[in-house]
């Protein structure tokens, strides 16, 4: 690739030709702020606070999308383009609910601290503001037009998951987003994977808030109630008390939920190994006794809510066994409750997960192990929710000492670890599947074929005299793809994994929200996820079948993977939605 020479602010930079002026301007440290820009998903130019100074050119120019050329000069923080910000912002304000103080973005919104850098302190422009009404008809988030700056983030975020059901409704100032004839988002083919919300730089766009629902559990003597951990958790929740991506938190995170005032604080990861023994068996019956291949993983809610509406022809090759959370919801209202002697009634699960989606996950059908309806998971919270309890309860998070996961759910194995990265549900299955094809331990249990974060993968393995076609998506564009080629026979395997979110869960649409000068130059999915993969190698137990918990469980309990027991309360059922999808 050719290379160009320029000067920023007097200082020469060479940067490839295919380079805009906000790239180049970070190859040299200065940081061109933005709203509206979001790195190969939203390069639009329309909220024009990027705007620049170049020699020659009759105007600012929005360095987001203006080409490098050779011996350009650049200015990016003359008075001129400073007046230009301050006065787009204004603009931006005039007709912007201003409940600042309520909002659940307040000192992570990106147009608050825009406002708080150029001194912004009134909003010089009041004038006609259009009051929306707040569309709370879905179950997992909120949409709040009235807080919303029009920059179209959320609806490039849509579209990159191949759904695309908001975009911009009206003209002019009557313009807002919204789906087709301003319907609801529980009437259209949403999948819950909330990439709109992590995407959106202000507060018009949320996941529900459930916390008060936990405090008031947990408030009440008669309940007992239990908080489990999504895998992701661990490496993400540390970047909401100023931590660097990737930080390993487990034990301060264990630290905070106990001072919350949990009664047991569990972790997801048990279930994850118990998700790996049932859908391994399940893979080796379908290859052994010409079951419906290839078969798909099950764990995200996101991306099992696409195939109901965009792929219903493939339900049959979907894993029936529940996502971990449910399995663990499961557990704990059955074989927990029986074990102490509590009615599952009186039983509250709390999930902490990296996913919106996992919200409407808890209200599915077919998700209640114990019977009479009582559901395997009570309520789900994002991320951000337990950062936000944690705040209010004035815990000082980064002063806590580290301690350890309750017995018995508390104990889990590397594989488990790893199911917050996109490829980590294929490699945990594949040490369970593999081993017992070949009936002997594994020399070498790293299957890094599936490793990273591209969003498509696949490998072929020489398995006790089988190969063994996988494959891996993140991202339904991506998934979409990849299952378009297996139903038109172009591409043919035995297992898939697939995850809604683009990385897998650590990138997740309930994980912390960081600006875009982060989420478009720094790889939060890289960082993320090698932490979980440092947590794997350093576990002294890296596959679930070697999980003593997991033992213990089947022996006294399940009694065998795929038993009659084991599928009545681990395994589940899917719905055509199909009819929610505009053609």
């Amino acid at each position: 690739m050719n290379m160009v020479n320029l000067k920023i602010n007097g200082i020469p930079v060479t940067v490839p030709e295919n380079y805009t002026i906000l790239e180049a301007a970070r190859e040299i440290g200065i940081e061109i702020p933005t709203l509206c820009y979001m790195w190969k998903m939203n390069e639009i130019g329309a909220c024009r606070i990027c705007v620049v100074e170049v020699k020659g050119a009759r105007s600012l120019v929005a360095s987001c999308v203006y080409p490098v050329s050779e011996g350009m000069e650049v200015q990016t923080n003359t008075l001129k383009i400073q007046k230009a910000r301050k006065t787009t912002l204004e603009l931006i304000l005039s007709n912007h609910d201003k409940n600042c103080l309520s909002c659940v973005r307040s000192g992570s919104c990106e147009l608050q601290k825009l406002c708080h850098d150029f001194g912004v302190d009134s909003a010089r422009f009041d004038g006609d503001t259009p009051k929306f009404d707040i569309d709370y008809s879905a179950p997992h988030m909120y949409r709040d037009n009235n807080k919303c700056i029009l920059c179209r983030r959320c609806v490039a975020a849509c579209k990159a998951q191949h759904v695309g059901v908001i975009g911009a409704n009206d003209r002019g100032f009557d313009t807002h987003i919204g789906c087709a004839f301003d319907m609801p988002l529980e009437k259209v083919a949403c999948i819950s994977c909330g990439q709109c919300i992590v995407n959106c730089p202000t507060g018009a766009l949320s996941e529900r808030d459930d916390t008060d629902k936990v405090f008031e559990a947990l408030s009440d003597p008669t309940k007992h109630v239990i908080v489990q951990t999504a895998p992701s958790i661990r490496v993400t929740l540390g970047e909401c008390f100023g931590m660097a991506p990737g930080s390993i938190v487990t034990g301060k995170m264990v630290a905070a939920l106990k001072r919350l005032g949990f009664d047991k604080v569990f972790d997801t990861d048990f279930a994850a190994d118990l998700t790996i023994m049932e859908e391994a068996n399940e893979f080796l019956d379908r290859v052994k006794n010409g079951g419906k291949l290839p078969l798909i993983t099950s764990c995200s809610p996101g991306w099992i809510k696409f195939c109901e509406m965009y792929h219903p022809d493939l339900l049959d090759n979907l894993s029936s066994c529940k996502s971990p959370q449910q399995m663990f919801g499961a557990i704990i209202k059955t074989w927990y409750a029986e074990k102490n002697g509590i009615d599952p009634k009186d039983i509250v699960v709390v999930s902490i997960m990296p996913c919106t989606a996992k919200k409407f996950e808890i209200g599915r059908a077919d998700q209640s192990a114990a019977g009479n309806g009582i559901p395997d998971c009570d309520i789900a919270l994002t991320t951000r929710e337990l950062a936000r309890m944690i705040e209010r309860a004035h815990i000082k998070f980064d002063l806590l000492p580290d301690e350890e996961f309750d017995n018995p759910l508390g104990e889990s194995s590397g594989a488990g670890v790893i199911f917050g990265a996109t490829g980590g549900v294929m490699e945990a299955a594949l040490r369970t599947a593999v081993e017992t094809l070949e009936g002997k331990p594994l020399e070498n249990i790293d299957f890094t074929a599936v490793r990273g974060t591209q969003s498509l993968k696949e490998a072929e393995l020489e398995v006790a005299g089988m190969k063994i076609r996988v494959a891996v998506a993140s991202g339904m564009e991506s998934a979409h793809e990849l299952l378009n080629k297996v139903k038109s026979g172009e591409a043919e395997y035995h297992f898939i994994e697939i995850m809604g979110c683009p990385g897998g869960c650590i990138n997740g649409g309930g994980q912390p929200v960081q600006p875009a000068s982060v989420r478009s130059f720094v790889d939060l999915k890289k960082l993320r996820s090698e932490a979980l993969y440092a947590d794997d190698r350093a576990n002294t137990i890296r596959k679930s079948h070697e999980n003593p918990m997991i033992k213990l469980l089947y022996n006294e309990y399940l009694e065998k993977p795929g038993s009659h027991r084991a599928h009545k309360i681990l395994h589940t059922t899917y719905v055509n939605r199909s009819k929610m999808v505009v053609k």
